[in-house]
């Protein structure tokens, strides 16, 4: 009879088929998986995913060596980083066995086996590993909020829960943002929260059409309505039907084929191009735009009645640089999908790296950032990114001195004050929660210019 799988899963690495019995027996609450080579012992990971590994450092064809075995840590732990590995050394090898942990096992355990302790050493390992699982869990909760979207910035979470709410409506929603800061990933979360999930999501950018061709991808033709149209073809909202149409960089509509679309938005109905049949589609509208249309409606180059139309309920998304902890985030997640999907060895970044990426301010934003770490995955020389692989040489310094960036928040707050009071003494220091004093006293040790400060205000010293 096999044992239960439900039975956690121990790897046990050892070619002493003497001491493999022993450990078989005493183990047998877990299910135990005995491996005697490091050929063997990773094809059983793979196969079985044991949470904890209990490894000798000796292994054949090195039995009298430590080479075999460090070389089978490295390859546990490139597998599966996450695993806890218990090293078994002899009584006077303690050095290795301090290597071996510095390696990057979990912990070590000296020869003859005394099994109360080693029992203890196991047990620890699981607790550990579970525990560790777990936070990974609530992590990707908190990291990925709506699916696709990785973030950990207070202003973005703020707009999932509105997306949450908006998502099972069928207002009509704009996403407004630069490039590249992922419009189209929430686009996409908008209409998984939807109940229109199980239908299709088409997306449309209306940019990348000749002006020409996108009223006839938008709203399909009939066949002969022009030359090279030879059967009827179904548009972008047509194949949307019941599902999500996404409208991207609709800033750049031309302005005939917006008027269409204000009429297909107020009465659901479309005609394809050289059809005269009015045909109803039932679809969810969102848009997105790096452009100001409030602008472009004040210059005439957008239809201000469309504007309203779409524009039922927007949303602003940040751009990455004023997000809060996302660099670093994104950078870790792009570095583990590459790494992945070429097959490298990148376990990390280099603590340089990780500075540049902090100070750099990605104006193209997420695009810009996995184009970035998808080369630096490809060409770094070692098992950390640098800042040359990520090829931010030139990037900054970020300073996280605390005396530093505690006096430059005053500064800016001082002088936002003085703006928004026209340079008013008193003012300013109510709205800052100083006294008049205290407020000179800044000023000074700011070094700001006082002469177009009013000083003949006469309302009194005031503290908030």
């Amino acid at each position: 009879m096999s044992k239960s799988t439900s039975k956690p899963k121990l790897l046990i690495i050892e070619d002493d088929r003497g001491l493999q019995s022993q450990l078989r027996w005493h183990f047998d609450q877990y299910e135990t998986i005995f491996a005697e080579n490091r050929q063997d012992a990773i094809s059983a990971l793979r196969l079985h995913e044991a949470p904890v590994v209990i490894q000798d450092l000796g292994l054949p064809p090195d039995e009298d060596g430590v080479d075999e075995g460090f070389k089978c840590i490295q390859d546990i732990l490139r597998i599966s980083p996450n695993t806890k590995i218990i090293v078994m050394t002899g009584k006077t090898d303690k050095e290795n066995a301090l290597r071996a942990v510095a390696m990057g096992a979990y912990d070590f355990y000296q020869k003859p086996v005394d099994p109360n302790t080693l029992d203890l050493i196991v047990q620890r390992a699981f607790h550990i590993f579970e525990l560790e699982d777990n936070n990974r869990r609530l992590s990707q909760i908190q990291q990925q909020p709506l699916e696709g979207l990785i973030t950990n910035d207070p202003q973005l979470l703020k707009i999932c829960r509105q997306l949450e709410k908006i998502a099972p409506t069928t207002v009509t929603c704009t996403l407004l943002g630069e490039s590249g800061t992922g419009k189209e990933v929430i686009a996409r979360a908008i209409h998984q929260l939807s109940p229109r999930k199980s239908k299709r999501f088409v997306a449309i950018n209306c940019a990348a059409v000749p002006e020409n061709l996108i009223e006839s991808e938008l709203f399909g033709y009939e066949k002969g309505a022009f030359t090279g149209a030879n059967k009827t073809t179904l548009g972008k909202v047509e194949t949307a039907h019941e599902g999500t149409l996404f409208l991207d960089e609709i800033g750049d509509m031309p302005l005939n084929l917006q008027a269409k679309l204000l009429r297909f938005l107020q009465e659901r109905v479309i005609e394809r191009v050289g059809g005269r049949t009015e045909i109803p589609v039932d679809v969810r509208v969102v848009c997105a735009t790096n452009k100001n249309l409030e602008s472009m409606v004040r210059a005439g180059s957008f239809r201000e009645d469309l504007f309203y139309r779409i524009c039922e309920m927007t949303i602003n998304i940040p751009p990455l640089r004023n997000r809060m902890g996302d660099k670093v985030l994104l950078a870790r997640h792009f570095k583990l999908k590459f790494a992945k999907e070429h097959g490298q060895h990148v376990t990390g970044f280099t603590p340089d790296a990780i500075a540049a990426i902090e100070s750099y301010d990605w104006p193209g934003n997420i695009r810009e950032m996995e184009n970035k770490v998808k080369r630096a995955v490809i060409m770094a020389d070692g098992k950390h990114i640098s800042r040359e692989d990520m090829g931010l040489a030139e990037a900054g310094e970020l300073s996280l001195n605390l005396r530093h960036v505690r006096q430059e928040a005053e500064r800016t707050a001082i002088l936002r004050a003085l703006s928004m009071t026209d340079n008013n003494i008193s003012a300013a220091a109510k709205l800052l929660g100083v006294t008049r004093p205290t407020l000179y006293d800044l000023l000074k040790k700011f070094d700001m210019n006082l002469s177009t400060v009013n000083n003949n205000d006469s309302e009194p010293e005031t503290i908030s």
